[in-house]
C-alpha cells in the first residue's frame, strides 16, 4: 500500500469508530486523542481493526507510533508496502 492508500484506510477505520466526528480537517502531525472525541477503547478499535482488515499485528510497545496520522502512516507505510 502507498502512504496515500493506508492514510484512506486509517480514514475509514477511525470514521467507522467516530461515525459523529468531522474528518475533513484532520491534521497530519496532531494527535488523533487531541482532534477527536476518541478514549482509550477507540484507540484499541483502531489498532483492532488495522489487524482484523489487514492482518497487521501491532505489538502494545508500539501503539504511541499511531497517536497521528503522520506516526501512523511512517509506522505501517514498510509493513504494508507489499500488500
Amino acid at each position: 500500500m502507498t502512504s496515500e492508500e493506508i492514510r484512506e484506510a486509517v480514514r475509514n477505520i477511525l470514521a467507522d469508530i467516530a461515525p459523529d466526528e468531522d474528518l475533513s480537517d484532520l491534521k497530519e502531525d496532531v494527535a488523533f486523542r487531541d482532534q477527536l472525541e476518541l478514549d482509550s477503547m477507540d484507540f484499541l478499535d483502531i489498532v483492532m481493526e488495522l489487524r482484523k482488515r489487514y492482518r497487521v499485528q501491532i505489538p502494545e510497545e508500539d501503539y504511541l507510533e499511531l497517536a497521528s496520522m503522520q506516526s501512523t502512516v511512517a509506522y505501517l507505510e514498510p509493513i504494508m508496502k507489499d500488500m
